[in-house]
């Protein structure tokens, strides 16, 4: 779901293709100089278009459900 919703090509490619859209440095393998701040910018708009995804599949199901 994560590479769908963000257009990329895998779940893992993902996180650095935000961080790159955002401007973070982020690596393959150890990332223990990044800040907090920064790993929150990558997680959050990933973790954000999923929980929306999440609650549309949800509002279709009680919807179909109803029916």
């Amino acid at each position: 779901m994560k590479a769908d919703l963000m257009n990329s090509s895998t779940p893992d490619q993902t996180k650095y293709e935000v961080a790159q859209e955002q401007g973070i440095p982020l690596k393959k393998g150890n990332n223990g100089e990044l800040s907090t701040r920064d790993a929150g910018k990558i997680g959050g708009q990933i973790g954000g278009q999923m929980v929306k995804e999440l609650i549309r599949r949800a509002q279709h199901q009680i919807e179909k459900e109803q029916t």
